[in-house]
């Protein structure tokens, strides 16, 4: 059960291409910003949607997957686990962000 612990699985469509990055220690990373959908009737029976956007972060071998295979508007499948982090602007001021580091990509249709 130890790999329960922080397991985020995500199936949506890509918003744009991967952003691939080749860093200095040979190295690569790729952003990736996935739309999920959600819909449910509301109390007058009306269908209400919604779309939440992911930002999901692959490294290396799962980077240059994304880089070569997944592109905007692919349905894909992943499997990952949500990673909380925060930086400081140059002004001073102290952002949060919230990524899926993903483990495996899974293509659909």
């Amino acid at each position: 059960m130890k790999n329960l612990r922080n397991t985020v699985t995500l199936i949506g469509r890509l918003g744009a291409n991967p952003e691939v990055k080749n860093l200095d220690d040979s190295k690569s990373v790729a952003r990736l910003s996935i739309a999920t959908d959600d819909s449910y009737k509301n109390a007058k029976g009306e269908k209400i949607s919604s779309t939440q956007w992911h930002t999901v972060v692959a490294w290396n071998r799962q980077a240059k997957f994304a880089e070569k295979y997944l592109q905007k508007g692919s349905n894909v499948a992943i499997e990952g686990k949500l990673v909380h982090r925060n930086y400081e602007t140059k002004d001073g001021e102290k952002r949060y962000i919230t990524e899926v580091v993903a483990n495996e990509f899974l293509m659909l249709g």
